[in-house]
């Protein structure tokens, strides 16, 4: 029973960057804009958040930074795409690459240095339940923001009018832009959104998975993230078991190697990123089939009429 209850506390720890980081996305491909540039915004937010914790010793301050900073670079995007419709595939690609040398550089005078990471949830009586005490009210406060994201995400782009005009833009940003709609403000918004969540997930390895900064430390999870949203087929409720299930792959490697299966460390180490292909093969020739749910005009650049 122990053994179990670490292993879904790893899962929902490992799971947790996931989810806030293709939240963000979700909301960003609703609205038909496609970013590539994930990952860049995760590692910055990583270096910024601990960055700002280090200096203020707040978690919640580091965490506001990691936000902040993942916003930055999603609005360096929306205005190489929005404003000058640069292509989408080839902007989202080089602001990954930028924001992987740029949290090298923020982040150099901090590699080795360590934080107080977030505190955990403590309810008396109720932390302390067998097996689903800690699992339900004892987790840090990450956890349960990416929860309550979810869930308002889904409340808001089925039961708001303004979740309904995101994703009429996303849908046909002709008809809405004819109807009166402002298309590039509807996506610049939901752009820095998505940025920022990124920015979060980001923040979140070293305020609270691992209490420290290291380069690189995303490692590759901003593109899982993306293929997510994919897995989910652009719907938030299918998006929480899938950023668990590859939260539960990425785990079982360590308790593979924990038990001692003679199964080479690189092949488990892998096993997210496979998971990830297979998925994306098996969605495609299903949507070949049954057709897509995504945005019809998903990483179309829309230009006004002048």
């Amino acid at each position: 029973m122990l053994l179990l209850e670490a292993i879904i506390l790893s899962v929902i720890s490992a799971s947790t960057p996931l989810l806030l980081a293709a939240s963000g996305e979700l909301v960003v491909e609703r609205s038909g804009v496609l970013n590539l540039g994930i990952e860049g915004m995760m590692i910055v937010g990583a270096a910024c958040g601990f960055a700002g914790a280090y200096m203020t010793g707040s978690t919640f301050l580091g965490a506001l930074c990691g936000i902040a900073a993942g916003a930055a670079m999603s609005a360096i995007f929306g205005i190489l795409t929005l404003g000058l419709a640069v292509n989408q595939v080839a902007a989202g690609l080089a602001l990954t690459i930028l924001g992987v040398g740029l949290s090298g550089l923020i982040g150099a005078g901090f590699v080795g240095q360590k934080i107080v990471p977030s505190p955990h949830l403590y309810l008396p009586v109720l932390t302390d339940l067998p097996f689903i005490g800690r699992i339900l009210f004892g987790e840090d406060a990450f956890v349960y923001v990416s929860i309550a994201l979810i869930i308002a995400i889904s409340l808001f782009l089925h039961r708001t009018r303004a979740g309904l005009v995101l994703r009429a833009v996303g849908d046909n940003h002709t008809s809405a832009h004819a109807l009166g709609y402002p298309v590039l403000r509807i996506r610049l918004l939901a752009v820095l959104f998505g940025g920022g969540c990124a920015g979060l997930g980001g923040a979140y390895l070293p305020l609270a998975y691992t209490p420290f900064f290291i380069p690189g430390m995303t490692a590759g999870r901003g593109w899982i993230a993306l293929a997510l949203v994919v897995f989910a087929s652009w719907r938030p409720g299918r998006l929480v078991g899938g950023a668990y299930l590859f939260g539960a792959v990425t785990i079982l490697q360590l308790h593979t190697q924990a038990l001692g299966f003679g199964i080479p460390s690189q092949l488990m180490s892998s096993l997210p990123y496979l998971a990830t292909v297979v998925v994306l093969v098996l969605i495609s020739r299903t949507r070949d089939t049954a057709g897509s749910a995504a945005p019809a005009s998903l990483g179309v650049v829309f230009v006004p009429d002048r």
